[in-house]
């Protein structure tokens, strides 16, 4: 496509419109997944058009299994987006993102995994940790930072089995004993847990979620090093994980005050 001139409306309206034609051809006539995905974010977001991007979201995602329109459909699908009805399904959402998933997205996995794995996830999803923490592992082996994090913490706390969860709750309720299963997993009985706390691996992940840039993991990373967490004591290192989870924190406040300019000015 030949230059165009940004500061002429003109020009730039047709070069939108042209991109449109261009994604449409490559998808409706090519049949091309990727132009297709790429059509489904045009619509989403130059023309503003929900309902028709959620359509070619979830076409792409049906009769092309790409993986990333699966991922995008889901999203719209658990808020409700791009429907008549404002009304989320997580359920289907989930389906969706195990899909996806399953077509090697590792944001889909991510999704689909966390689903499983939260105490806070909809009544419509049946929590299945075991699961979860294996389709998170994947997202984590795709290079997913967030998953690579969220694994981490689950190593450092464990995770109880759900019999055991709700014989904790009840203990608590009745104030009968109350008992911090990361600080205590030798209360536990073998088996309690499906996934023991180990901070040898919490360590593992939680270095390779800071490698991938991930700020949290980084401000963890620091204090492993600086307590002998998971890791020999290095007070260099917990020193430098944190100046760099700082650097991270700075490089977000700028990027959300340049967003918040050009709100501002969109000009």
């Amino acid at each position: 496509m030949s230059s165009f001139d940004l500061k002429n409306e003109t020009e730039v309206k047709e070069y939108i419109d042209k991109l449109g034609v261009e994604y449409r051809f490559g998808c409706y006539s090519e049949k091309k997944p990727e132009v297709c995905h790429l059509l489904g974010d045009y619509l989403e977001g130059i023309r503003k058009d929900f309902e028709k991007a959620a359509k070619v979201y979830r076409s792409n995602c049906d009769d092309y299994n790409y993986g990333k329109s699966c991922l995008k459909y889901g999203n719209y699908t658990f808020l409700g987006k791009g429907r008549t009805s404002e009304k989320g399904d997580p359920a289907k959402a989930y389906a969706y993102y195990e899909k996806g998933c399953a077509l090697n997205d590792p944001d889909a996995c991510l999704h689909s995994g966390l689903l499983l794995v939260s105490k806070l996830m909809p009544k419509e999803i049946t929590r299945d940790v075991p699961k979860g923490f294996e389709l998170l592992k994947k997202s984590c082996e795709m290079n997913n930072a967030g998953a690579c994090f969220y694994l981490s913490g689950m190593y450092i706390s464990g995770v109880l089995k759900e019999e055991y969860q709700q014989q904790q709750q009840q203990q608590q309720a009745a104030a009968v004993k109350k008992v911090d299963p990361a600080a205590a997993p030798e209360q536990r009985p073998p088996g309690a847990y499906v996934v023991e706390r180990n901070m040898e691996k919490a360590f593992e992940f939680a270095y390779k979620a800071c490698e991938l840039r991930y700020m949290y993991a980084c401000a963890n990373l620091s204090q492993m090093y600086a307590k002998g967490d998971g890791t020999a004591r290095d007070e260099k290192k917990a020193e430098k994980y944190k100046k760099l989870a700082l650097e991270m924190q700075d490089e977000v406040k700028k990027q959300q005050q340049l967003t918040f300019q050009q709100g501002l000015n969109p000009t």
